[in-house]
């Protein structure tokens, strides 16, 4: 018996009925000999974390553009700890934590630079709507690895494609983890990270919400996964309490109203926004101008659906970078 084989047995015997199972995976877009140390699952986490974008998430944006101070979110910090928050989710209902933990890293390895402002440029260049969780099942299944994916399982690639409230759930409780554990993390960090930028302090947080979720960030944190847990036990779907849901939801329409359509928090996205649609216009006309590996793909792939790839994919000091040399006037030097 291989290590792997024994490690299928033991999920068989410990994890809940309700869980996914390494030993009965529904496989992957192509298939492969399986590894003789390590689950499907495991070797899916493994290949999202040596990935190209996976490196790309700690120079990308979460809420605040360029922020100066090393303590504020990024793409990779958040991943990070939605993927801790939906690991203590499945541990305590007996889920398969390697499968969350998959599908956690990978969920967001399509956002555009400068955050969900990158979402909304490209939406408005292309003509039709740029979805993140859609460019992460793309960065996987097509993107990495010169075109030829990560060649994921289809449960972990469901917990990506599946982690937004606005698609179709994942086929897994584990991919339905995300959703929760998503909303949970940003919520709570952005609250942090805007207190720290002067923002919002903590005693602004709405009194019916606080004597709900609790007063401090920790506690906020606590109730929410701790909510989830009490009332998705032997479930067959997550829940949670109505009156825990709703204050999560009043703070997330808070956070709208006081950080993410904030003017000061806000203010440079026109600028975000302008240079990726002149970068995408630019690329447009000059496909010659794209990088070998991306010209390569314009014959099936399609122009504008290569230029986004390319774009989608950089991070916002490489997009700055590639802006300032392609329209920027250097300055003369002898030569």
């Amino acid at each position: 018996m291989t290590i792997r084989e024994r490690l299928e047995q033991e999920e068989l015997q410990r994890l809940s009925p309700l869980a996914a199972k390494a030993a009965l995976t529904k496989g992957r877009l192509r298939e492969e000999a399986p590894s003789d140390s390590r689950t499907c699952y495991q070797r899916d986490k493994d290949r999202i974390i040596h990935s190209k974008a996976f490196r790309r998430l700690m120079h990308k944006t979460q809420v605040f553009l360029q922020p100066e101070g090393d303590h504020y979110r990024t793409r990779m910090t958040h991943t990070l700890e939605v993927t801790q928050i939906a690991r203590t989710i499945a541990r305590a209902l007996r889920l398969n934590e390697d499968l969350t933990e998959a599908a956690g890293l990978g969920h967001d390895l399509g956002h555009t630079p400068f955050g969900h402002a990158g979402e909304v440029a490209l939406t408005q260049v292309m003509g039709k709507e740029f979805r993140h969780n859609e460019q992460s099942l793309r960065v996987v299944d097509v993107l990495e690895n010169d075109g030829s994916g990560l060649n994921l399982t289809d449960e972990v690639r469901s917990g990506i494609l599946g982690h937004t409230w606005s698609s179709t759930p994942a086929n897994t409780l584990e991919g339905r983890i995300i959703r929760y554990a998503d909303r949970i993390a940003y919520i709570n960090h952005d609250i942090d990270d805007a207190i720290r930028a002067g923002i919002l302090s903590n005693d602004d947080i709405p009194r019916s919400v606080a004597a709900v979720l609790g007063e401090t960030h920790r506690d906020r944190i606590n109730t929410l996964v701790e909510n989830v847990i009490a009332c998705s036990m032997d479930c067959k779907e997550l829940n949670m309490e109505p009156l825990v849901a709703q204050a999560m939801a009043d703070l997330r329409e808070f956070m709208f109203e006081r950080v993410y359509k904030n003017p000061v928090a806000k203010g440079e996205e026109s600028k975000a926004r302008a240079i990726l649609q002149q970068l995408y216009l630019y690329y447009m006309k000059r496909p010659e101008d794209l990088p070998p590996d991306f010209q390569t793909q314009l014959d099936f792939g399609g122009m504008s659906r290569v230029v986004c790839d390319y774009i989608a994919g950089m991070t916002d000091k490489y997009a700055i970078f590639k802006y300032n040399e392609i329209f920027i006037p250097a300055g003369w030097q002898l030569r």
